[in-house]
């Protein structure tokens, strides 16, 4: 099939670069349009991102060819990957919602308004319904759907299969977050080499309010939060990629070690759907003493699936384990297009 054009919003920073290189050979969808800043407008993706490509591998020839434009909705595509910086990315994804485009926003912006889905599609693709509330507020046939921000990920993609079987009311959570989740250049060498910083400005509160949304339901038009209480502790360490998450749960109704292993393993609501970035499994339990480990398994699933392990009683709660994401691709660029192609398979980019 013709594949279908699309534009990278945000295209020169480290979340549009890897939007890039994963849509690279993609057999759906092919990025015909770049876009940043002002100061980027007008030159070859290449001159542009000359010293700035950081993620592996070299820019996609024909992206490289590619003139960038300024952030205005007058792309010649249908869909656009957001990957803008929080201090822009509202009213600029706004702005191509209202001209008719679909925007897959990776940005914190409109996560939480009342008609955007904060999608996840293994866990609650029902929230796409809402997207003709949002389609009638800007009079258009464009749209934005969001994905979770990059520790929120995991953390729901264990919580979901357990909340759904047993109910989980109480949680409490520690990340130890990649640097690459603060972009490039990220934190100061000198603050994170032997060291763990115990504070990432913002990232609690998306941590404890995101997965509500998400677990929670949309009854008559409106989301509703689950009914648990998350309690967050986010800190950076000296980790390229991976988030790591250390969780305890409380539940409604007993269940065993063996009942939660089932739960997590039986969890793959995406089998079947041919989605070419879904993981098959989503979730991945290691049963061995020192895993998940983010060297060694942030890249399952080609990064886009999440692994639990270390699972045993809590003296406080009922359980505890890890569970880890990889920050950059499940957590972001990954996540994004895994959204698109959803949207694409349930004939939404067209509505």
């Amino acid at each position: 099939m013709a594949r279908i054009k699309v534009g990278v919003l945000g295209a020169t920073g480290m979340v549009g670069q890897r939007i890039i290189q994963l849509l690279e050979g993609h057999p759906w969808f092919e990025v015909s349009e770049v876009a940043a800043s002002e100061r980027s407008a007008g030159r070859p993706y290449a001159e542009v991102m000359q010293g700035r490509w950081k993620v592996q591998g070299d820019i996609p020839p024909r992206v490289a060819q590619l003139i960038v434009k300024e952030c205005n909705p007058n792309l010649e595509c249908r869909l656009c990957f957001s990957a803008l910086d929080s201090s822009v990315a509202g009213p600029v994804e706004e702005d191509f919602a209202q001209a008719g485009y679909v925007v897959s926003s990776n940005s914190k912006n409109h996560r939480m308004d009342p008609d955007v889905p904060l999608l996840i599609p293994e866990v609650n693709a029902d929230h796409l319904d809402i997207i003709p509330q949002q389609r009638d507020r800007w009079g258009s046939d464009g749209y934005i759907i969001t994905n979770p921000n990059c520790a929120a990920i995991g953390l729901v993609m264990a919580l979901a299969p357990l909340h759904k079987r047993f109910g989980v009311d109480k949680v409490v959570v520690t990340t130890l977050q990649a640097l690459s989740g603060a972009g490039y250049p990220g934190v100061p060498s000198l603050d994170v080499i032997d060291n763990v910083v115990p504070f990432i400005g913002g990232e609690e509160p998306k941590v404890e309010s995101e997965p509500l949304k998400i677990l929670g339901a949309l009854d008559g038009g409106k989301f509703t939060s689950a009914d648990l209480t998350i309690s967050a502790s986010c800190t950076r360490v000296h980790v390229v990629d991976g988030h790591l998450e250390s969780v305890s749960i409380g539940l409604n109704h007993k269940a065993s070690l063996d009942d939660l292993i089932a739960a997590w393993e039986e969890f793959d609501p995406l089998s079947g759907q041919e989605l070419p970035s879904a993981p098959s499994p989503p979730l991945i339990y290691r049963r061995e003493d020192d895993r998940p480990q983010p060297r060694r398994d942030r890249d399952e699933g080609k990064g886009m699936a999440c692994v639990v392990g270390r699972l045993r009683k809590c003296s406080i709660h009922d359980y505890k384990f890890f569970v880890l994401s990889h920050n950059t691709i499940r957590g972001a660029a990954g996540a994004a297009i895994l959204n698109a192609e959803f949207l694409y398979k349930k004939n939404l980019l067209w509505l």
